[in-house]
């Protein structure tokens, strides 16, 4: 089958795609447990996978060339799958394709929607920092009251448990 190179390179693209996916929710994880180093380990992962998710994207789109060039089609268009699959004529390749898109746009449709999760969730985390962080180095003098501008001056009494200056 000339189109099956390109069949199993999307198989295999699917595959990682669903290990960045298991490093996502391992990443949800950690960023919920406040788990740093298991996130640093995780990240580390995913960077590596990431260079092999390229690595098989350059594979596929050289597939697909080959596959265009086999149809006599001298133009190095980027097509899409879906547009390819118009130049399949094979009922059983052209399903094959269409299957393998379906579970590859679900997959990463799933990894979009932890991506985002986590995006949240690690926004969350810091902006607590951020304010544990003002409430500590907050001096004893600032009250959360109102008090009129003309009444304020301008000296503090002393610096917070932390020096935010450093």
């Amino acid at each position: 089958m000339p189109l099956q190179p390109l069949i199993e390179s999307l198989v295999r693209l699917n595959d990682e795609h669903k290990s960045m996916l298991k490093l996502a929710q391992g990443k949800k994880d950690a960023v919920m447990n406040n788990d740093v180093d298991n996130l640093i380990q995780i990240l580390n992962h995913e960077s590596r996978l990431m260079k092999r998710i390229d690595q098989l994207e350059n594979e596929r789109q050289e597939h697909c060339y080959a596959y265009i060039r086999e149809k006599g089609i001298k133009s190095l268009l980027n097509l899409n799958l879906t547009e390819l699959s118009r130049l399949v004529f094979d009922p059983q390749e052209k399903q094959q394709l269409k299957d393998i898109q379906l579970e590859l746009a679900n997959t990463l449709h799933e990894l979009k929607q932890l991506n985002d999760l986590n995006q949240q969730l690690i926004s969350q985390a810091l902006a607590f920092v951020d304010y544990s962080l003002d409430l500590l180095g907050a001096s004893p003098g600032d009250e959360p009251t109102y008090a009129h501008p003309a009444g304020k001056t301008n000296s503090t009494n002393r610096a917070g448990l932390f020096d935010a200056k450093a």
